[in-house]
């Protein structure tokens, strides 16, 4: 199969909606509840307006690098093509960089953290 869905994503915000799913890669993605230790969320303002009409949402989730492992954002890992993740790289504005971390159930993703 040659768009076999390998590459493992984990999402905390906007990328678990449908209507930036479907923007982005054409199709539902499935998932299952994950979470990353060590880091913290708040939120950012988007002025995209290619990202704001996806999402619908002008203020979106960013997570960093907390210090305490205690600390916890939950979300979904979802497995994607490698053509999905270079359109989730595209959806993704600047204020994002895109890093793999060990979830919580010890599986490696890739995550978008603040840049």
């Amino acid at each position: 199969m040659t768009d076999a869905t390998d590459i493992l994503l984990f999402s905390y915000g906007t990328l678990q909606l449908e209507s930036v799913q479907l923007s982005s890669f054409g199709r539902r993605l499935d998932g299952e509840p994950d979470a990353m230790t060590g880091y913290a969320r708040t939120m950012v303002e988007i002025t995209d307006p290619d990202v704001l009409a996806a999402s619908g949402e002008r203020f979106h989730p960013i997570v960093s690098p907390s210090g305490d492992p205690s600390d916890e954002v939950g979300g979904t890992v979802f497995r994607i093509t490698a053509d999905e993740l270079a359109a989730a790289d595209r959806y993704e504005v600047a204020d994002y960089t895109r890093v793999q971390v060990r979830l919580k159930s010890g599986r490696d993703a890739w995550v978008y953290v603040k840049a």
